[in-house]
């Protein structure tokens, strides 16, 4: 995936997940201000409170915090996310003088910070502000939801800021994401029970993990790697212990994902039977070739107990789909029609979900590079391959186009 996209996925995805997982009610009242006079007197008044408090109190005021939570909120919200961050530096450090190093109220803070740095593409500082998040959160807040949703939040950093490159090399970030996903499953299960829907998330989240543990190889950093072979080490002796149970790692995972959805939704349901296509994609990625197929006619005796048989068929067994089938590990961009597509390929899929005969039918001289990179994720890609009368079948002269940007 190109960076660019990346980090546009980035920014929206991480922006929403910080929305979700604790900025305050504070911030809904900051954007109801936002609006030409309204919003200069909202921001006069607010700036007069910090005044006051520091003329009384003095410069580390104890009321100081929350009034510049706040005013950096309104800030945020009219995109002035340089002055926010200044704000909420700011009152992070009033908060520790006045609460101490990992006090709750420095929480909403954070959040915010983190919020306009991921908004002005400082993804460095996120990582810094992250840990720093973290350490506050599993010292002040109890096992639960709230803690479930913040170690959620630090996992679904972890996996963006692997995908970007940020930090040190080598897995640790797939060591910490598997962590902290558990540790959220664990106390989601503890409080919600095991056929919770509320345990989907960091199910989702350790198959995610499963599989970049699958593709990581560390022969192929730098001399020196502590995770190259024959280097002891806790977290490498981990990291080797955690790939050579990955298949059975990431099959349990799936297993809990089917029973959740069997239990809520019903054996013959969508998610259900979803959760069965999962598993033999699972299966596949693993080349378990024959486990794979028996997984997926598992799914079609499943689908045809059902008076719309054929249409789910179709959904999921009449083309090839490439693999992993999960959101955010999808190494192809969505294709799109020929109409809007700059960039035309040819190709088939085997029965074995290989790609063959693949050919370039545009004439975009300007796509050159990305269309040969590109081109090269599809000849290595694993796709689920296309069934008939419960048998995988060869794919000829599949058609795909893709709207990428010279």
């Amino acid at each position: 995936m190109r960076m660019g996209a990346l980090e546009a996925i980035l920014q929206r995805g991480l922006l929403a997940l910080v929305l979700a997982c604790g900025v305050p009610a504070a911030a809904q009242d900051a954007g109801d201000a936002v609006g030409d006079d309204a919003t200069t007197d909202t921001e006069r008044a607010m700036r007069d409170a910090i005044d006051r408090i520091e003329s009384r109190q003095g410069a580390y005021g104890a009321g100081l915090p929350e009034q510049m939570l706040s005013l950096g909120l309104a800030l945020q919200q009219q995109e002035r996310h340089g002055e926010a961050v200044a704000l909420f530096k700011r009152g992070v450090h009033l908060a520790r003088i006045n609460n101490g190093l990992y006090c709750t109220e420095q929480i909403p803070l954070l959040q915010g910070e983190i919020q306009s740095a991921i908004a002005l593409g400082n993804y460095s500082r996120v990582d810094e502000l992250q840990e720093y998040l973290y350490r506050v959160q599993v010292r002040s807040l109890a096992s639960g939801e709230e803690r479930a949703n913040a170690l959620l939040q630090q996992a679904t950093w972890q996996f963006n800021a692997y995908q970007l490159g940020l930090g040190t090399r080598g897995p640790d970030r797939l060591l910490t994401m598997w962590d902290l996903y558990r540790t959220a499953w664990s106390d989601i299960n503890d409080t919600e029970g095991e056929t919770s829907t509320k345990l989907l998330p960091p199910l989702y989240g350790l198959l995610r993990t499963q599989y970049l543990l699958s593709e990581y190889r560390p022969e192929t950093e730098p001399f020196g790697n502590s995770y190259n072979p024959g280097y002891s080490n806790a977290d490498a002796n981990r990291f080797y212990v955690y790939r050579s149970e990955n298949y059975n790692l990431g099959r349990n995972v799936i297993l809990s994902i089917y029973n959740i959805q069997r239990s809520n939704k019903g054996q013959d349901s969508d998610e259900a039977i979803g959760a069965i296509v999962t598993l033999g994609d699972w299966a596949l990625w693993n080349n378990m070739r024959d486990e794979a197929t028996q997984t997926y006619r598992q799914a079609l005796g499943e689908l045809a107990q059902r008076d719309d048989a054929q249409e789910g068929e179709q959904q999921l067994f009449t083309e090839p789909v490439p693999l992993p089938d999960i959101a955010g590990l999808r190494a192809l961009p969505r294709a799109v029609s020929a109409e809007q597509g700059k960039l035309l390929v040819e190709f088939g899929v085997d029965s074995q979900g290989k790609v063959v005969d693949l050919v370039r039918l545009d004439d975009n001289e300007e796509l050159d590079v990305k269309a040969g990179r590109l081109m090269r994720v599809l000849r290595k890609t694993q796709f689920r391959p296309r069934f008939v009368a419960g048998d995988p079948v060869d794919t000829e002269k599949l058609v795909r186009a893709y709207d990428i940007k010279p």
